[in-house]
């Protein structure tokens, strides 16, 4: 009989199982003729006798896991895998099977996890499942044959058609049963539900009623209102500490959205309070604004209609996960700060799992020290400088993964992790992470949930960018915005844009030179803006390398490209102006409210009716009446209809 299992695997397949640099070694020793002698006894298992001495065996219905060898190696060795190879030109003569895109993982009962990943995997997954999760499932395509379930802290992949035993994730290998089992459950709910497009998102398991004000956002949404109400120039200490011990309540119960938000908010009203340059009332309006989106899309949904509560609340699993040898793809940097301190965020594009994750840093600045992206670039971090990071290629055994994808490594054992050159890892990125169709981007991006009720990921929507051509670029000295018009191969354009930072004086200069010298890619974080593509770029790869903006050094003060041309938008002007005048409404707070800022709520209505965006303008309306009213609850409620209106309004224009 031929092994399927053997035949299918892939060389991806086999390089996610084991790694790429032991894929070609076992190629290259079986090509110099030393591989093995093949018998395959009637159960199916594969053996295979080598020139060395070597014994290598591939038991039936157990994937790799299970294989065993003579050899001193430990796990996956050259010997395993150049069996696979060897096998697999030894049924060369069979017909191959068709890659499958019509099988589903949720088709396996229990009793085959049970059977394959044993009973500790399936009772771990139990409890998590009592707890309810959330998943998104990718049904295998036609230009991706493999199944893929992404949870909240890893990703897991499955990569031969109907066997359990070449389950792949980027999960230690301690959590990896627990992780599978938990995947077939996610693909079980979604046919289950008749959830068949190529991409769904669901929650699986947990109780009806979960997310109820039991849980601690009812106490959420008081500590907000009180802030609304009183205004954030009023909050004092008592109220951010009840803040962050509402956050740390809502943690410990698995909610970490709204958790975070009330850590963003807590933060916010201390920034004002020590006059710092990072506070931001429009910040505080939309935090405020998403406790109450965040708590009103938890509300349970009727009979019959697919809630995502854990979507909008946060999952109830694991805040960190172990990972396993994971190789990262850099996509450049973000420098960022305050008077005294500076922060970056590093970009990597996770190989395996087609998701980006973010590595943080932040450095106190000593006074009188200017200290810029320039500065940071040689900076020791996981033995290499930040500058090597944010444009290399990372592999390491001893990171972990947050719910919000934020990618941690272990103190002290930097020594398992190497960065080597990126060379042309930005090109085999998967497809949903490397934009080739720019309409194509567009309209994924116009079928997300609004982004006050989404997972509070990191680099969400960070991109690696397909340049066919750059077409012009222009500076708006008002703005002090650096913006390039960009086109794909079919002729779709985008816009680069990029903004002065005061941490990061240079970057405009490079990115400028950079976007000249015929750029072939670009990594950034993309948003629609007025019915197109925008690009905030990170890094720009050029025939000469990759070019990291932030971490370039200048003064700034190089001559740009002319200005760019007047691009008016009186519908995000009059969005800007109603959105300020909540804002003003929430710092000022809605208990302390005056006639000036009243007349100017009123102003902001009518000019969104005269914009034609009526809804909005109704919400606007509503909030001025409610504040002539005595009913500070009622106030609040409408100030929260009109905000979130608002903000979501501004995200899909």
């Amino acid at each position: 009989m031929t092994r399927a299992d053997l035949v299918s695997l892939t060389p991806d397949a086999l390089a996610a199982l084991a790694n790429r640099g032991l894929v070609k070694r076992a190629a290259k020793d079986l090509d110099a003729g030393n591989g093995p002698e093949i018998t395959v006894s009637p159960d199916g298992t594969v053996e295979g006798t080598y020139p060395d001495g070597a014994a290598t065996s591939l038991p039936a219905g157990a994937g790799l896991d299970a294989a065993t060898c003579s050899c001193a190696a430990t796990g996956t060795c050259r010997h395993q895998i150049c069996l696979v190879l060897a096998y697999q030109r030894h049924a060369d003569g069979e017909p191959a099977p068709e890659p499958a895109v019509d099988w589903s993982p949720g088709a396996f009962d229990d009793d085959a996890l049970v059977r394959v990943l044993g009973q500790r995997a399936v009772s771990a997954a139990r409890r998590t499942f009592r707890a309810g999760y959330s998943a998104v499932v990718r049904r295998p395509t036609a230009d991706d044959p493999v199944p893929e379930v992404e949870l909240s802290a890893c990703t897991v992949r499955f990569l031969v058609p109907s066997e359990l035993g070449y389950v792949h994730t980027d999960a230690a290998a301690v959590l990896r049963g627990e992780v599978a089992v938990l995947a077939v459950w996610a693909f079980r709910a979604a046919d289950e539900r008749g959830l068949t497009g190529d991409e769904v998102r669901l929650d699986v398991g947990g109780g009806p009623g979960r997310a109820g004000g039991g849980d601690g956002l009812d106490a959420a949404l008081e500590l907000a209102d009180q802030v609304l109400l009183d205004g954030a120039a009023h909050a004092g200490p008592v109220l951010v500490a009840a803040l962050g011990s509402a956050a740390a309540d809502l943690a410990a119960r698995g909610l970490h959205w709204p958790a975070a938000a009330l850590t963003d908010l807590a933060a916010q009203l201390t920034a004002h309070h020590d006059r710092r340059a990072d506070h931001d009332p429009r910040r505080i309006a939309e935090l405020l604004a998403e406790v109450h989106a965040r708590h009103r899309a938890s509300l349970p949904v009727p009979d019959g209609v697919e809630g995502r509560r854990s979507q909008v609340l946060g999952t109830d699993e694991a805040a960190e996960t172990p990972l396993r040898r994971v190789r990262l793809a850099g996509l450049g940097c973000r420098v960022a700060g305050t008077g005294d301190t500076r922060t970056a965020d590093v970009y990597f594009a996770h190989t395996g799992t087609g998701i980006v994750l973010v590595l943080k840093r932040r450095w106190d600045v000593p006074d009188e020290t200017r200290l810029t992206g320039a500065d940071l670039a040689g900076r020791r971090i996981l033995g290499a400088s930040l500058r090597a990071l944010a444009a290399g290629n990372v592999v390491s055994e001893t990171a972990t993964r947050t719910a919000g994808r934020v990618v941690r490594v272990a103190a002290g054992r930097v020594a398992r992790t190497t960065v080597t050159p990126l060379g042309d890892a930005w090109e085999a990125l998967p497809a949903r992470l490397l934009v080739r169709d720019y309409a194509a981007e567009g309209r994924a991006l116009d079928a997300l949930p609004p982004r006050l009720v989404r997972p509070r990921v990191e680099a969400e929507l960070v991109r690696v960018v397909e340049i066919a051509e750059v077409r012009d670029v222009g500076y708006r000295p008002g703005a002090q915005r650096l913006e390039a018009r960009v086109a794909d191969g079919a002729g779709a354009t985008a816009v680069v844009s990029a903004d002065y930072g005061p941490h990061r004086p240079a970057a405009l200069d490079a990115l400028a030179e950079a976007l000249s010298a015929g750029p072939r890619l670009v990594a950034g974080a993309v948003r629609r803006d007025r019915g197109g593509l925008v690009i905030d770029p990170f890094a720009v790869k050029t025939p000469d390398g990759v070019v990291v903006p932030d971490l370039e050094p200048g003064d700034g003060t190089a001559a740009l490209g002319g200005p760019a041309g007047d691009d008016p938008d009186p519908l995000g002007h009059v969005l800007d102006e109603a959105l300020d005048a909540c804002a003003e409404a929430a710092h000022r707070g809605l208990a302390h409210m005056t006639p000036g800022p009243r007349d100017r709520i009123a102003r902001a209505g009518r000019d969104l009716e005269r914009a034609g965006l009526r809804a909005a303008a109704g919400t606007l309306a509503a909030f001025a009446d409610a504040l002539t009213g005595d009913d500070p609850r009622r106030a609040a409620r409408a100030w929260a209809t009109a905000c979130v209106r608002l903000i979501t309004t501004a995200e899909l224009r």
